[in-house]
């Protein structure tokens, strides 16, 4: 074997041993160093030659880039994820015809869906989708991400909650929580406009919490400004609105009359 395919190789090897530790700042000191070795093989994106070596350095690459993005999630970093994800989507798509179909893609295709909804970023959430042939449109992992955006934008907020309990990898885990604070949020913003209180029963299943403590814990977290006595809810009352300023009607209708008879002239 190639000498820096080798070294490259052993310390990936030891990048995987650090991520199974949940060694955090190993894993990025290493990753930062298997990337700058990475640049040294010209089989790689952008340039693609064709080198001795190709399929194998085209291969390690992609497990390294796979990885990479795993290391993002555990460590709650969207950031990491959106640049490692872009990195690897050339391994997927400009390489694809040339390597075997990695078992990890389908899940981390899914990942991006679900990282995109979680931003909000709707219209590239639907040209990813376009992007996608329809075998991976019928994956579970896909299928998962169309479902919760569907589920999302018909308000069906039990549904998406719900979904965290069936996630197809472990690590849609982290996206589906924050997906479910977004919810709640939504759930708990629209609840305050619509009622002056709740029963501590009521709130718990309009926000779809499992128990009165989650349900305090949620309070105490999210919303100080709610007070819970005598077995209920009482959301903070609206501030009285500005008073309406008074629409000065005549004027107005003197303007309008005023440009019509203009108009009329320029006719």
């Amino acid at each position: 074997m190639d000498p820096k395919l080798t070294e490259v190789s052993q310390l990936f090897e030891r990048f995987k041993a650090a991520l199974v530790r949940n060694d955090f700042d190993t894993c990025s000191r290493l990753l930062s160093q298997l990337k700058i070795l990475l640049i040294e093989f010209k089989s790689l994106p952008p340039l693609f030659e064709e080198t001795s070596n190709a399929i194998q350095e085209l291969t390690l690459a992609r497990d390294i880039y796979e990885h990479a993005v795993v290391l993002s999630v555990k460590m709650e970093d969207q950031d990491a994820f959106e640049r490692d994800f872009f990195q690897l989507k050339p391994y997927y798509t400009d390489a694809g015809g040339r390597l075997p179909q990695s078992p990890q893609e389908y899940p981390i295709l899914g990942l991006n869906l679900l990282r995109l909804l979680v931003q909000n970023r709707i219209a590239e959430f639907h040209t990813e989708l376009e992007l996608l042939s329809t075998s991976a449109l019928e994956n579970p992992c896909i299928k998962h991400a169309v479902e919760l955006e569907q589920s999302f934008m018909e308000g069906a907020y039990n549904r998406v909650l719900s979904a965290r309990q069936t996630v197809p990898h472990e690590t849609y885990v982290y996206f589906m929580d924050l997906l479910a604070r977004t919810v709640r949020d939504e759930i708990a913003g629209c609840s305050e406009k619509a009622y002056d209180s709740l029963t501590v029963k009521d709130a718990r299943q309009m926000l779809l919490l499992s128990s009165d403590q989650e349900l305090f814990e949620y309070i105490k977290e999210e919303h100080p400004e709610w007070e819970v006595k005598n077995g209920s809810v009482v959301f903070q009352k609206a501030k009285e609105s500005a008073p309406c300023k008074e629409i000065p009607s005549l004027q107005l209708i003197n303007q309008t009359l005023s440009y019509a008879r203009e108009l009329e002239r320029i006719v």
